[in-house]
């Protein structure tokens, strides 16, 4: 029998689907489940890597929260998009990943019973790691249409902000891609500031986003450089997925806090890892922009595929949903089809939210060449028609 605070924390769906399709080793299976990407890191921080294996000093334990290196990378590049500037020695530290940093954060911030907002749909991991830390999620819904995912702003205003403790929030937001609007951001921080919660900021894709839309950070709104805690990430940006690395910004005292969370965690980083994540940020050319420019690419190249289907355009990130409910069936049966018949891994959106969001499955975009793209409608429609 399960202990209690495991009575609510589900199965993502993603680490199911993606054994099944490694299982079948049919190189023909479009692998649309999980995050990976094939497109490589900066090729400064694979040359870090490799010097990094010969150095003594890299296998370590020491310093607990981060090479000096690349907590002044990190601290530089919140600076760079929030306009704010933060003290990297007390206002920064470095995570196991960006996950291990959300939870960390989380447990630092919430005592039992505290409600946390989050957007619906949301990755399920997130709404895992609230409920670990004593959290209540508390969700307010996007709204999806042809053009896109948007905020369902008249729903968060008749919120009760008096139980929230903390807003967590990702722009643009996985699995949806959706990416809020200035207006957006602006409703969202009313609400924080109404409720005097924090604003954790999921910032591992934040400048993923697509068609010129800009990227807007919320520490840069008046009055809001104490509140927001930003944990980014080298996984999706930098296309540094195996090296597990991520960051937390904040003001001081809730970073000390944090500080003592995660040397109490996972104790320390990866060691390997963090010089080549600090030279991948401070690279001249870091190639996220022309990654951008590729996965939109292979975004565009499905919405054409599925013109057929319901699809709610993302306007960042790596993956957006397919709405399966007015084909007659729920997300879990048209994943089961498109992987049997289709030949198409695609993860069921089953407690990715609300109950509502049984209806999607996610399509990712990352991990496959254009080429493979094409003909994707055709698999669909042979599998789900």
């Amino acid at each position: 029998m399960s202990v209690s605070r495991l009575t609510h924390i589900t199965q993502i769906g993603v680490e199911q689907m993606g054994a099944l399709a490694d299982s079948l080793e049919d190189p023909e299976v479009l692998r649309l489940e999980n995050l990976d990407t094939d497109l490589r890191p900066p090729a400064s921080a694979l040359a870090f890597t490799k010097r990094a294996v010969d150095d003594d000093a890299a296998n370590s334990y020491l310093p607990f929260f981060g090479l000096d290196s690349v907590r002044q990378a990190a601290a530089r590049l919140v600076e760079r998009q929030s306009g704010q500037a933060y003290d990297w020695k007390t206002e920064c530290l470095i995570s196991a990943g960006g996950l291990s940093g959300i939870l960390n954060v989380l447990l630092a911030t919430l005592e039992p019973g505290d409600e946390v907002l989050l957007t619906d749909p949301i990755y399920v991991g997130l709404v895992n790691r609230v409920r670990l830390a004593g959290g209540v999620p508390r969700f307010v819904r996007l709204l999806p249409s042809a053009q896109g995912w948007r905020l369902d702003v008249a729903a968060l205003a008749s919120l009760d902000p008096r139980a929230v403790r903390a807003a967590l929030l990702m722009s643009p937001c996985m699995p949806t891609g959706a990416v809020f609007t200035r207006e957006e951001w602006s409703a969202l921080i009313a609400f924080c500031q109404q409720a005097g919660c924090w604003l954790i900021n999921d910032a591992a894709m934040e400048r993923i986003v697509y068609d010129g839309r800009p990227v807007i950070h919320p520490a840069a709104f008046p009055g809001m450089r104490e509140r927001v805690i930003s944990v980014g990430s080298a996984s999706k940006e930098y296309r540094m997925i195996g090296w597990r690395v991520g960051w937390v910004v904040g003001p001081a005292d809730i970073v000390a806090d944090v500080a003592r969370v995660s040397i109490s965690n996972v104790v320390c980083q990866t060691g390997l890892a963090m010089g080549a994540v600090a030279t991948a940020i401070n690279a001249p050319d870091d190639g996220i922009s022309a990654c951008v420019e590729e996965w939109q690419r292979r975004r565009d190249v499905l919405l054409d595929e599925l013109g057929d289907f319901v699809v709610v355009p993302p306007h960042g990130g790596w993956s957006f949903l397919l709405d399966v409910s007015p084909l007659g069936m729920d997300g879990a049966t048209a994943s089961e089809r498109l992987l049997a018949s289709g030949k198409i891994a695609a993860t069921p959106m089953v407690n990715w939210g609300s109950a509502n969001s049984d209806r999607y499955v996610r399509f990712v975009f990352a991990n496959e060449p254009v080429q493979r793209l094409r003909g994707v409608g055709e698999r669909v429609r042979r599998a789900l028609l």
